[in-house]
């Protein structure tokens, strides 16, 4: 069988990336450090997925799937040097662990002389992943072997839109492998991140430009989830479907999504109503109770997700810049500032800058929004009025 590599057994890897993969006749391998899944993986040579909706619960089985340990570097790049298909799907933060195993195996890929494409789908929660990633590689290569990986290796940008909560303690204790995912199964990718023609891989469509997909779900999407965290913890919700039952929050919510629809429809022109079936998909599933997406996961890490270019900050300046108010999207960045759940210490972190620096001061930090510009004119203004 061909052979795939994923960095990352987590949520998305092993929740979403891998399933495809496996689907279209790969043989996936996976690099973590959490021994107790890497062995659960190996012992069985396949997991269990629960796709699950209000109406109907579907088990699936993926494999075959085998587990290294990310410490393994001699078997990792060994697997880097052969593979015909990867991905990362790790966390913003770990790629620095990520990138020097997969330079070590690019060398060694380099000195065995294996000029098949390997791209690389870069499945994190962040804007220019790809040109990131290939960066940090790049650094950690040595530089005799940058021609190799600028014509063998592509670096794939993708939007990531499938939920997947984080298993529960009781059903990790029950089996370390299965999780619990929604049915929703596409994945847009960079159609010019690639080496070669892009492969054929299950749910997975190429487009150029890209952006117009980055921006549906950073704007449209995780705005959403994010307006809907943030009203529902200011109304006691700890769940976001029960958050988003509530009628106030559900207006809030869709109205935050229709300004950034409204935005990107002045800016890319897609084909007309269909940002509209987008929002009402996403409601549809925000709707799904067994997944159990608590407030709190949706709405920690504040201070990101307040950045200037992130989910709200990033939405609304980009609909001011085409001529949309964003009054609700306004109403969700007012209400992320007085985000302070106490089981996120980071929450906690921005509570005490607004204490100590005050609100000005506050978001010309964290967000990159000066005291005088207009959006931050309208979010003081809000955020007083909350």
């Amino acid at each position: 069988m061909k052979e795939a590599v994923i960095f990352g057994a987590g949520n998305i890897g092993r929740g979403f990336i891998g399933q495809l993969y496996s689907e279209s006749g790969y043989e996936v391998t996976f690099v973590d450090v959490d021994q107790p899944l890497l062995d659960a993986i190996n012992q069985r040579g396949e997991y269990t997925i629960r796709l699950v909706t209000n109406e109907r619960t579907e088990e699936v089985r993926v494999g075959p799937v085998h587990a290294l340990h990310a410490n393994n570097i001699e078997a990792v790049t060994a697997l880097v040097s052969r593979a015909e298909l990867g991905a990362t799907a790790v966390g913003a933060n770990v790629l620095k662990f990520v990138a020097p195993n997969l330079a070590k195996g690019f060398a060694r890929r380099a000195a065995a002389g294996n000029t098949d494409p390997l791209n690389l789908i870069i499945c994190e929660n962040l804007k220019g992943a790809a040109s990131i990633v290939r960066g940090m590689v790049k650094d950690a290569l040595p530089p005799e072997h940058h021609a190799f990986m600028q014509a063998h290796v592509g670096f794939v940008d993708t939007v990531i839109a499938r939920m997947v909560p984080p298993p529960t303690p009781e059903q990790r204790a029950q089996d370390p492998g299965m999780i619990v995912v929604e049915p929703y199964k596409e994945l847009p990718v960079d159609r010019n991140g690639f080496i070669g023609q892009p492969p054929v891989v299950v749910g997975m469509t190429p487009y150029a430009p890209f952006s117009f997909f980055t921006e549906r779900k950073l704007y449209i999407h995780n705005a959403g989830h994010a307006v809907l965290a943030y009203l529902g913890y200011q109304g006691g919700f700890e769940y976001g479907y029960e958050a988003l039952a509530d009628d106030d929050i559900y207006f809030q919510v869709r109205g935050a999504m229709e300004e950034s629809a409204l935005t990107l429809a002045r800016k890319y022109h897609p084909p007309q109503g269909a940002l509209r079936v987008n929002i009402d998909d996403l409601l549809h599933r925000f709707e799904n109770t067994v997944l159990g997406d608590t407030i709190l996961r949706l709405g920690r890490d504040p201070i990101r997700k307040l950045g200037r270019t992130d989910r709200l900050i990033g939405a609304a300046l980009n609909a001011l810049a085409e001529g949309v108010t964003p009054v609700h999207l306004v109403t969700g960045i007012a209400a992320a500032l007085k985000f302070n759940h106490p089981e996120d210490p980071l929450a906690a972190e921005l509570q005490a800058k607004l204490h100590g620096y005050g609100l000005a001061r506050t978001l010309s930090e964290v967000s990159e929004l000066p005291a005088g510009e207009p959006l931050a004119e309208m979010v003081m203004a809000r955020y007083r009025a909350i």
